[in-house]
């Protein structure tokens, strides 16, 4: 009996229009950045025909994406509510594949925009194997304090004790598929972002991925028993905003590009990968190609890496030798792909837009018994 699994940050999937650019620059698009534009009104009528016109040609990149990676269950990062994932799975994917994720499930998490974490689900599998949901448990509310994760590096950072520990959602999903029970963890971790307090955008931030994970840890072990949680069938899937390996990327187009792997020593994964607990199944391909974002600040800062996951139980990883898929074809033109890896990018994508999305899909073809 197998299942096909998948996760995806579709970045930004919303029915609803950000307006924040016309007070905060760094929330404005660039485009609109060329013109003078003399009030709000005159902003939000632009805004709102930029996006429309923007986001057919990214929808349909998304979809192609998702499409690709022919999942009877696909998780996701970034989804605004399920009217808007309703809309866009009939209004894409459904028209382009013809077959529907007909289940669909989100609830709303921490994050100030809206962006929750959300899964689609077809009512059975590729070889006919029934899915069934079971039921949905949203963890957002869980403190620092009731788990005891409170740290003098969070306090440096300001948070509080009573502070929510998720910045998004640990979505506990519970199915079955041909009877058999599968529970899978959706989640979105803290997000590195510029730097702060004298550390670069990692390092500030890693207190908070840290606790994250041991959340998420946590919260399997009471739910399975910690002696045996790690014999279970259970995945952790999403974009953990982490990494425990890099490929750095060196030249340019015209001289030509030179990548070198390195290997990263601190990382929240690592709450889950240093005992076994859990395997991150991605780090059975080549150490170069692992990659799943490509990140840029300029030249004197680029690097291939991973960010998105499929964690698998310690007991499900031993019983899956599969090696993951990640789909690639969605990327803009502007990611520099090591030699061997090039691949034919969807039609219509540009240099840096109209994509799929800075991210990829990982897909693996797991047998649950």
């Amino acid at each position: 009996m197998s299942l096909r699994l998948a996760t995806f940050n579709v970045e930004n999937l919303m029915n609803r229009f950000d307006f924040s650019g016309y007070r905060n620059q760094l929330n404005e698009d660039r485009t609109l950045a060329l013109f003078d534009i003399r009030s709000e009104a005159e902003y939000r009528q632009l805004e709102q025909a930029r996006v429309i016109a923007h986001s057919d040609d990214t929808r349909q990149l998304t979809a192609l994406a998702i499409a690709a990676t022919r999942a009877d269950i696909i998780c996701l990062q970034e989804v605004d509510n399920i009217e808007a994932l309703k809309a866009f799975e009939y209004g894409y994917l459904f028209k382009m594949v013809g077959e529907g994720y007909r289940q669909k499930y989100t609830t709303d998490g921490n994050d100030s925009r809206g962006i929750d974490v959300a899964v689609m689900m077809r009512t059975e599998t590729a070889h006919g194997q029934p899915i069934d949901f079971v039921r949905m448990t949203s963890h957002a509310y869980v403190t620092f304090e009731q788990f005891g994760l409170f740290t003098p590096e969070l306090a440096a950072l300001g948070y509080e004790a009573n502070e929510r520990i998720f910045r998004r959602d640990c979505l506990e999903i519970d199915v079955t598929v041909g009877g058999v029970p599968l529970t899978l963890y959706l989640v979105h971790f803290k997000s590195m972002g510029p730097p702060r307090n004298g550390l670069d955008g990692r390092a500030a931030t890693m207190p908070l991925r840290n606790a994250e994970a041991k959340a998420v840890r946590r919260i399997i072990e009471q739910r399975f028993g910690a002696e045996h949680a790690a014999s279970k069938r259970w995945a952790i899937c999403g974009d953990m905003n982490d990494y425990r390996h890099r490929v750095l990327i060196g030249g340019d187009a015209y001289g030509g590009y030179n990548f070198q792997p390195v290997a990263e020593t601190e990382t929240c994964l690592n709450v889950f990968l240093a005992d076994g607990f859990a395997e991150n199944i991605v780090e059975r391909r080549p150490e170069i190609d692992r990659w799943t974002l490509y990140h840029t600040r300029g030249p004197q800062e680029r690097h291939l890496c991973q960010l998105d996951y499929i964690l698998l139980s310690k007991g499900l990883a031993a019983r899956n030798a599969a090696i993951p898929d990640i789909i690639r074809n969605g990327q803009p033109w502007r990611t520099p792909f090591p030699p061997g890896q090039e691949i034919e990018r969807f039609p219509r994508i540009g240099w840096d837009r109209p994509k799929a999305s800075d991210h990829c899909p990982v897909a693996v073809t797991l047998d649950l018994v």
